[in-house]
């Protein structure tokens, strides 16, 4: 391979999004129900707030991309699916959580020192679905480029996102190779695309499909070995 650009995934790739969103909502549904301690209220769980929000997502799929209106609108749902609608207070909800969401998240370990010895002699950039700036989790000046969906209205495991993205990269595509932990939104699509695709398979999970992935890691530390380099 003559690799010159390697893009990431973010959500699940280089940071546990599960983990802080539902530290996120814990928060906020704290504050909701110190501000509205109604029996309903305080019977209203996290996971019934994930749901809702999926479930508003679903029905504004390829009408509204910004993830944080997504969400606060959710806020807003939920407040109605509770028995309290208010939209300031959904404002002040969706505030507790963007704090908390982005101000909270942890890289994985792997992550940095991957990074340290990528960054010297590759192109690095994110190319998420979701909506994690690098400079809000410590990720600032090691990407030369990120694309989100939300901002070019197309997501993997859409082909057109990786064009897009090698084109910002200013690499061809069979010079780019994609890191990410979806075998379909990361490895499929970007081996549609004409990329070439690592696997991120962090707990070891049995691929049962017919996605083959050029390499399939563990560990992001495994990559610098994959590209030639001693990883150390």
């Amino acid at each position: 391979m003559q690799i010159s650009t390697i893009s990431f995934d973010g959500d699940m790739t280089l940071w546990d999004l599960w983990k802080v969103m539902r530290h996120s909502l814990k928060h906020t549904l704290a504050e909701l129900q110190k501000q509205v301690p109604t029996q309903r209220v305080l019977e209203l769980t996290v996971d019934e707030m994930i749901a809702i929000r999926n479930q508003f997502a679903e029905e504004v799929k390829g009408k509204i991309w910004n993830l944080e209106e997504i969400r606060r609108r959710a806020f807003e749902r939920t407040l109605e699916y509770v028995g309290c609608p208010d939209k300031e207070l959904a404002a002040h909800l969706n505030a507790i959580y963007r704090k908390h969401r982005f101000e909270d998240v942890e890289l994985y370990p792997d992550v940095i020192p991957t990074f340290d010895v990528l960054a010297p002699q590759f192109k690095l950039g994110l190319l998420s679905n979701g909506n994690t700036y690098p400079e809000r989790c410590g990720l600032e000046g090691y990407f030369a480029f990120v694309v989100f969906s939300q901002d070019v209205q197309i997501e993997k495991p859409d082909r057109r996102i990786f064009e897009i993205t090698a084109q910002r990269a200013g690499c061809e595509l069979g010079q780019m190779l994609h890191v990410g932990d979806s075998l379909e939104n990361d490895v499929a699509s970007a081996r549609n695309a004409g990329a070439h695709s690592v696997w991120l398979n962090r707990e070891g999970a049995p691929n049962d499909t017919s996605t083959q992935p050029n390499y399939e890691v563990a560990s992001l530390t495994e990559i610098p070995t994959i590209l030639g380099l001693d990883g150390k």
